[in-house]
C-alpha cells in the first residue's frame, strides 16, 4: 500500500516540477516569437 502512496506523491511532485519549468519558460520569453527566426535568416543585412 505504501508503494501506491509513494507513486501518487512522486507523480504530484513531477507534475508540479513540470508546471514550474513551463512557467519559467513562459516568463523568460521562450514562447514570444516562434515565427521570427525562420524569417530572420531571409533578411539581407549588410
Amino acid at each position: 500500500m505504501w508503494t501506491l502512496f509513494f507513486l501518487i506523491a512522486l507523480s504530484i511532485i513531477l507534475g508540479i516540477g513540470a508546471w514550474l519549468f513551463f512557467m519559467w519558460a513562459v516568463r523568460s520569453g521562450q514562447y514570444e516569437d516562434p515565427e521570427g527566426p525562420k524569417y530572420r535568416m531571409l533578411d539581407d543585412d549588410e
